[in-house]
């Protein structure tokens, strides 16, 4: 199988979305931050929408709200207005600093801006972490893993106390996903910093006050005592070598384990492997039960999935880690593509998956929906799994979508899917076997109702 590249370029519906976008869902989640975009208020609104769409909770992105002129005269005075004023408005105690295309063509230099602002504004400011998201240079997992990387190189200290608790960068997961690995360690007796953590700041209660910083949010404290702990866990072998878990490493010898998203019974037995040699104790019996129910469903289930043939895709790390999931479930991957362009996704897909296929699937990065769209109607598949991106492909099809990862905009509850974990392998495993069945219900000219 083989994709000859065109003569021209050109993207129609991008199977990725803006890199500051990544960001601010990395700053929003941090105790008492606020997401700042250096660029046009276009940026800015289309964000907010976009990402309130999944979430279904309020959010706020401040912008420099740069105009014509700014692109000539540059957008220093703008950016530093706007500071003064959320810093008025808001009270953050972080304000979290991505520039966009517009800023970074012209070259501004917000490091230098930064500078003179702390230099020139009296009274007391909040932190500053910055981080360079124009999206030309990548997607919005590129923006979401630089801005923890900057929070991490801004913000981590080692107090040369003795070496205690765990890191988690679990990457752009749920929010139910978040609370889930917290569960996790908690039961494992590991005190832990996750970062981000967006389980209640993109996800949070019903208030009878308006917040204008939600609560929650990795505490800043916290973050500044990352290169005090035994480890650091980081889901993803996709995104650049200067991540978060890399720079703790390197600058406070804090060992950093890589894992793929645990994602199926056998990479979640990795990661608990891990919370094992770190914690020193057994795996909670809890735990134990929920691999157990999920190996019984597996059984149950395998005779509706055995054989079904399916098109995933999604960001990098999320496509391994489905088509993984898949693969150990008898479902064959035909089609694995992302608008992500590491040059590691068929790598890491060839390493969880090889034993498991009988044949290599079609493994593609910097992919639209047109490209994706035109594969996949030859290849004859029985289910898409991904995002709502894929609706009218899954349409045309007449074949059932499985909604996970981001975003998820024409159904409830996007933000409280399960993916991670033997909890969320078997919340995945019914929801595939269950589209399954349904299409097969939708095929028959009489129906059943009994299995």
């Amino acid at each position: 199988m083989s994709k000859n590249p065109p003569s021209y370029v050109a993207t129609t519906n991008a199977c990725k979305l803006c890199t500051p976008l990544g960001a601010a869902i990395a700053f929003k989640g941090i105790e008492g931050a606020v997401p700042y975009l250096h660029g046009s208020q276009g940026c800015a609104t289309y964000m907010r929408r976009y990402i309130i769409s999944h979430f279904n909770e309020p959010i706020d992105i401040a912008s420099s709200s740069l105009s014509e002129k700014h692109a000539v005269y540059g957008g220093g005075p703008n950016l530093k207005l706007g500071l003064m004023n959320v810093t008025e408005k808001y009270h953050p105690a972080l304000i979290g600093i991505a520039t966009t295309c517009l800023t970074e063509t012209i070259g501004d230099d917000v490091a230098m801006f930064l500078k003179e602002y702390d230099r020139d504004v009296e009274g007391e400011k909040p932190l500053m972490v910055q981080v360079a998201t124009p999206s030309y240079s990548g997607s919005h997992m590129e923006g979401f893993h630089d801005a923890v990387a900057s929070v991490v190189k801004t913000l981590a200290c080692d107090s040369k106390e003795t070496k205690a608790g765990l890191n988690l960068l679990p990457g752009f997961v749920s929010p139910a996903d978040i609370r889930y690995l917290k569960e996790i360690m908690e039961d494992f007796s590991l005190p832990v910093t996750v970062l981000p953590d967006i389980s209640d700041t993109l996800d949070g209660r019903a208030a009878i006050v308006y917040e204008k910083i939600q609560s929650g949010g990795t505490p800043l404290a916290a973050i500044s005592v990352m290169g005090d702990s035994l480890a650091s866990i980081e889901f993803g072998h996709t995104m650049a070598a200067e991540s978060g878990g890399s720079i703790l490493e390197k600058r406070f010898d804090v060992e950093n384990i890589r894992l793929d998203m645990p994602m199926g019974i056998a990479a979640t037995d990795l990661f608990f492997q891990e919370l094992q040699k770190i914690s020193g104790g057994p795996v909670p019996e809890k735990y134990q039960a929920e691999r157990g129910r999920l190996v019984d469903s597996y059984v149950d289930g395998h005779k509706y999935l055995y054989g079904k043939k399916a098109v995933i895709y999604g960001e990098e790390d999320l496509v391994v880690g489905l088509t993984a999931f898949l693969a150990e479930i008898g479902v064959m991957p035909l089609l694995c593509a992302s608008g992500g362009k590491s040059g590691r996704l068929k790598e890491r897909i060839t390493e969880r998956c090889g034993e498991l296929l009988p044949e290599e699937p079609g493994v593609f990065e910097n992919m639209d929906f047109y490209d994706i769209s035109e594969i996949a109607e030859s290849m004859n598949p029985d289910l898409i799994v991904g995002n709502s991106k894929g609706y009218p492909l899954a349409k045309k099809l007449s074949i059932p979508l499985i909604r996970v990862g981001f975003p998820i905009h024409d159904r409830m509850g996007g933000q409280r899917i399960l993916h991670l974990g033997y909890r969320g392998t078997q919340n995945l495993f019914d929801l595939v076997v269950n589209a399954c069945i349904a299409g097969k219900q939708d095929e028959s000219p009489i129906g059943y109702s009994y299995m």
